[in-house]
């Protein structure tokens, strides 16, 4: 693995009048930096260096995707400056808030973060009413339901068989039953509230794109909803009350979209699917390690849950 050269990108940085810069927790694909520009906190996003900057590394392509967005409904930091250099990055407003996720990490039930989780449906809702085309979008691909089963098998093929074992099998059921496709709308791709930047109930902005695309917006209805459900990682013992129903979620949901959502049960099994394949990544990196971190390699012992979760849900 190439080295970032953290004494060049602050050079780089310094040409747009940004200043200490320091690594900041976050960002799975690629370097996250909070910094200052003009007395101005905000957060620089860096392309791993040597390797190629593109899908889930390609750092331009999500600040593409945040500008669009500035002028609608769905919040997002403000892209304030980037290069296109070696490797490329891009610099954000640093918005106020925290990202938390009770039903992973463990939090104290409010009245507050119950109303955060319905907040983040009428956010998930507001970005799935915005039409690709008029964003400029209408040349990307489009992620059918196949596309994403595949994507997620793709993962799943360079990962340690032990750890999930007879995935294909969960796959093939998948694949038997596809729902036809809606009509394609934006989709984050890790839509839940570890990615939502708030403040009490408050949504202030959306964040994490790497891996967004063009697709089918029950994709992200899926995986937000086996992120709002306790039985899905079984991680907080004492869960009750902390995240409201799904089934209220939905409704909330499908109120804000204005139509019913049909087949969610088949995007909560590709949800769990797509849950076994990025953990499985997660657990392998981490053996890799000089020192493995226990809350991680932890995970493995979920796989099999995952995979069965899905396998009734679609069965």
């Amino acid at each position: 693995m190439v080295e970032l050269d953290l004494g060049e990108l602050r050079r780089r940085l310094a040409a747009a009048g940004i200043t200490d810069v320091a690594p900041l927790a976050g960002g799975a694909s690629s370097l996250t930096f909070c910094a200052e520009r003009g007395g101005r906190a905000v957060v620089v996003k860096v392309a791993p260096p040597g390797v190629e900057p593109v899908a889930h590394r390609d750092v331009l392509r999500q600040a593409r995707i945040i500008k669009a967005l500035a002028e609608t409904r769905v919040p997002v930091p403000e892209v304030l400056w980037e290069d296109a250099g070696s490797p490329p990055f891009f610099v954000m407003s640093r918005v106020e808030g925290d990202c938390v996720e009770p039903l992973f990490d463990g939090c104290t039930p409010t009245n507050d973060l119950v109303e955060r989780y319905r907040n983040a449906c009428r956010v998930m809702a507001a970005l799935h009413s915005l039409s690709p085309v008029a964003l400029g979008f209408g040349g990307e691909p489009v992620m059918d339901p196949v596309a994403e089963v595949r994507r997620w098998c793709d993962t799943l093929r360079t990962v340690d068989p032990a750890l999930v074992s007879d995935w294909q099998d969960v796959r093939d059921a998948l694949l038997a039953c596809v729902p036809t496709a809606v009509g394609p709308t934006v989709v984050h791709g890790d839509f839940r509230l570890g990615n939502l930047m708030a403040v009490g109930a408050h949504i202030n902005a959306v964040v994490d794109w790497e891996i967004w695309s063009i697709g089918d917006p029950r994709i992200d209805a899926g995986w937000f909803l086996i992120n709002c459900d306790p039985d899905t990682y079984q991680r907080v013992p004492a869960s009750a009350g902390v995240a409201p129903p799904t089934g209220e979620l939905v409704q909330i949901y499908q109120h804000e979209l204005g139509r019913e959502v049909t087949d969610l049960d088949w995007f909560t099994a590709l949800a769990c699917f797509k849950s076994v394949a990025t953990w499985a990544l997660i657990v392998k990196h981490n053996r890799r390690r000089r020192s493995p971190r226990a809350e991680l390699e932890a995970m493995a012992a979920t796989l099999p849950w995952l995979l069965e979760r899905a396998r009734s849900i679609v069965g």
